[in-house]
């Protein structure tokens, strides 16, 4: 039986690492693709041409160098491998690649290899697989960007209760409710305080339905373990930032990351862990 689990898991491994490949392309290309929507919008606004544009979508134009415009052959966009065959350099140009790229490919492996561990080959695991991926690029997103895509954070709130009212996860659907009401509603009342009494804006509307999401998958009474993780790794970080002089202009370091980071810490360890290793 353990072998059959370890398998399994490996399996699951395997679809991460491939998932992971395209996690890549969905976080550098959904903000542009969102960027273009914008100025499309704006133009036909303000009653001016539209610009004709090359076609871009999750889909094509194909993978290339951003520095050369290699086309990235099938055989060097394997998972992993590749970047390893390849020493972390475009073949054509030799410039280095990103190791964000192997990395996003790993930690998905990992996280998917996890959930078929923990539920086997179910749909559990693959609603957790599907929330643990969604997370993954929205930190990575929120962190480039400062943007939370709706075209991610609401899917992800709605499959969460989903998965509540279809039995999939263990959360009753009147906690995963709830949990989404409270979510949004609590950083909307912490957003508006501070803007009325700082008159600026201290997070983005994509917290709200982030930390509403996270309510949905782990019911309202994750909600203050979740946030108590977010705020302590926030804080760690931002202080780090701080201390060695890398905050981006503004001092701006996004909150949307820490949300997930701590999301994904529930659903490995479980809100009473996080609890626990925090002091309380």
């Amino acid at each position: 039986m353990p072998e059959a689990v370890a398998v399994l898991a490996a399996m699951g491994g395997v679809l991460g690492l491939m998932v992971g490949s395209f996690l890549n392309v969905v976080i550098y290309r959904l903000p542009r693709m969102m960027e273009h929507q914008w100025a499309a919008e704006c133009a036909a606004l303000a009653g001016q041409p539209v610009a004709a544009q090359e076609r871009f979508n999750l889909l094509v134009p194909r993978s290339r160098c951003q520095a050369c415009g290699h086309p990235i052959r099938w055989y060097e966009n394997i998972p992993v491998l590749s970047y390893l065959f390849l020493r972390g350099k475009c073949s054509a140009c030799g410039v280095p690649i990103s190791p964000r790229y192997p990395l996003v490919e790993l930690v998905t492996g990992l996280l998917f290899a996890w959930c078929v561990w923990r539920w086997g080959w179910s749909w559990t695991a693959a609603a957790w697989c599907a929330f643990s991926a969604t997370l993954v690029a929205l930190t990575l997103i929120d962190w480039d960007t400062t943007l939370l895509p709706d075209d991610m954070t609401l899917p992800l709130l709605w499959l969460g209760l989903i998965a509540a009212a279809l039995h999939v996860t263990a959360v009753p659907l009147a906690d995963a409710v709830w949990g989404a009401v409270a979510g949004y509603l609590s950083l909307w009342l912490v957003y508006w305080a501070f803007r009325l009494a700082t008159g600026k804006e201290g997070m983005g509307f994509g917290d709200f339905k982030l930390f509403a999401a996270l309510g949905a998958w782990f019911g309202w009474p994750a909600l203050v373990p979740i946030i108590l993780m977010a705020s302590v790794i926030g804080a760690l970080v931002g202080i780090g930032m701080k201390l060695t002089d890398s905050l981006r202009e503004g001092g701006v370091v996004p909150f949307g990351p820490f949300l997930a980071m701590a999301g994904l810490t529930a659903m490995v360890f479980g809100p009473a862990t996080m609890l626990r290793v925090i002091g309380l």
